[in-house]
């Protein structure tokens, strides 16, 4: 009887937990859609807010509200129109005590991260952390800069993300020369799953010769 509970448990957790991710990051956007809805009722006519108010009921309209949002914005801003109009954005944002520290900072931050050309969050390597004979699995962030360069010695450092397990959202920042650490073949999805499983989930095996090589 236990064998077979158990069995039972590993077939309908996993979609359990998915499905209960996916309803909540539904009712995240959702709630996101029906506050702009209570927003616009002060200004629009009555007719138009009881259309949206038929919409809100809708599940899911909210998320396809966001993608619509998302899209248009990007075709937006693509073009030098856009371009400029964002450039005037940042520049009154960078203007408004203390919004301009979080703004700066986060969009810094998400322009490194998702940037097609950077190197955020690209590339697993293995370092020793947090003691000699200890490894785990950090990403690459990029390479430090100014002041820090200049307490650093000579051989080239890279910064690492260290998450920590089963949440990788939290995490330690290191800098490290590069000759200490490994590289590794697989992405960074395998690395990923490998960490939140806490080490249950096995990385894909990958041959010794298609291993990357140590950088220089």
């Amino acid at each position: 009887m236990k064998k077979y509970l158990i069995a039972g448990l590993l077939v309908w957790l996993p979609l359990a937990i998915t499905v209960a991710v996916l309803v909540w990051a539904l009712g995240l956007v959702d709630g996101v859609f029906g506050g702009f809805v209570n927003a616009a009722s002060r200004v629009l006519p009555e007719g138009a807010v009881a259309v949206l108010r038929q919409l809100d009921a809708v599940p899911g309209v909210g998320l396809l509200a966001m993608l619509a949002v998302l899209l248009l914005t990007g075709v937006a801003v693509t073009n030098y129109i856009g371009q400029w109009s964002l450039r005037q954005w940042d520049r009154l944002l960078g203007h408004i005590p203390i919004v301009k520290s979080v703004y700066s900072s986060v969009k810094q931050v998400s322009d490194t991260l998702f940037s097609s050309s950077g190197n955020a969050f690209r590339e697993a390597v293995l370092v020793e952390y947090p003691r000699r004979g200890a490894w785990t699995i950090a990403f690459v962030t990029g390479q430090p800069a100014g002041e820090l360069v200049c307490h650093l010695p000579a051989e080239p450092h890279v910064s690492l993300y260290v998450p920590t397990t089963p949440n990788p959202t939290s995490g330690f920042y290191l800098i490290v020369p590069r000759s200490e650490v490994k590289p590794l073949a697989m992405d960074v999805d395998a690395a990923l799953k490998h960490i939140i499983s806490m080490g249950v989930v096995a990385p894909p095996e990958v041959a010794a010769s298609a291993a990357l090589p140590p950088a220089a």
